[in-house]
């Protein structure tokens, strides 16, 4: 540290503390300051939800089936283009009531959805591979690290999934959840799959494993509801997705470290499930 007064080593060295300590508790845990799921929360998250499965059922009755198809022709045109080159469109959901932002008290939602294209498979060996959920910690890793079928009536599925995403921080959550299929027709299906717990995992892998209280926690995700749809045509299927999610707000103080994940997992997370269904349909045609 040639150069360096007094003065100048204190504050560096004062940096490096401050930087280890901020790092450590990173490491740790989340750092984020726990948060509780308030009932006002709850209901304006509910009556969004209400609103988006009124919209997806008027679309089911009256169509167009994929959402591409109501775009222009040109970004329609620009759609089928990056989807046939292997790619998934996505599209972001402005969360908003009478035209203006949507206030959710202490809360945040996310509404994304997303399509991708499967050359030359079949509607049924892409409903294989989303109802396999045996299989989905294989299917969708590292994302998914465990992954089971607890009940199954007909096309009525309850299962678990263990969900890992680090993005600054690392987050474990233990969730279960129903879905329901729908064939629409001998080349289109649906589904609604809703998720009915979720609790975040405290020291996952470790000896003091434990879950934290769903809705008393660090607040990464709240609630999820997802509508899935299949259509086999153009010599493959498209495979549609729209996930909305529940998440904490951004406390003042913690934007750096809580953001990141917030409001870039709900959309790379998608990315990646519709690009990790590809290629597990993909890899099924080879066996």
């Amino acid at each position: 540290m040639k150069g360096l007064g007094c003065r100048q080593l204190i504050v560096a060295g004062l940096c490096l503390a401050t930087l280890y300590l901020l790092v450590g508790g990173v490491k740790a845990q989340s750092g984020a300051a726990p948060s509780t799921l308030r009932a006002a929360t709850i209901r304006v998250f509910a009556q969004y939800v209400a609103k988006t499965e009124a919209q997806n059922s008027e679309t089911l009755l009256c169509g167009p089936f994929l959402w591409v198809d109501r775009l222009s022709e040109k970004e329609r045109g620009e759609a089928f283009a990056k989807l046939k080159g292997g790619a998934a469109f996505m599209q972001r959901i402005s969360v908003k009531e009478d035209g203006t932002k949507l206030y959710v008290p202490g809360g945040l939602i996310h509404d994304w959805k997303g399509i991708i294209f499967i050359p030359q498979a079949k509607i049924d060996e892409v409903l294989r591979i989303l109802q396999d959920y045996d299989h989905h910690a294989t299917y969708y890793a590292p994302d998914v690290q465990r992954s089971r079928i607890e009940t199954r009536d007909g096309e009525n599925f309850r299962f678990f999934m263990r969900f890992r995403r680090q993005k600054v921080v690392t987050v474990v959550l233990n969730t279960e959840h129903e879905v329901t299929y729908y064939r629409d027709s001998p080349l289109r299906a649906h589904s609604r799959s809703s998720a009915l717990r979720i609790a975040q995992v405290e020291d996952p892998g470790g000896p003091r494993e434990r879950e934290k209280t769903p809705g008393e926690d660090d607040g990464f995700l709240w609630r999820m509801e997802t509508w899935w749809r299949l259509e086999e045509r153009d010599g493959g299927v498209y495979v549609q997705n729209q996930v909305v999610t529940l998440t904490r707000d951004i406390p003042t103080g913690l934007a750096w470290l809580i953001e990141p994940f917030i409001t870039n997992i709900p959309k790379e997370t998608l990315e990646f499930t519709l690009q990790a269904t590809r290629k597990a349909v993909l890899n099924s045609r080879k066996v």
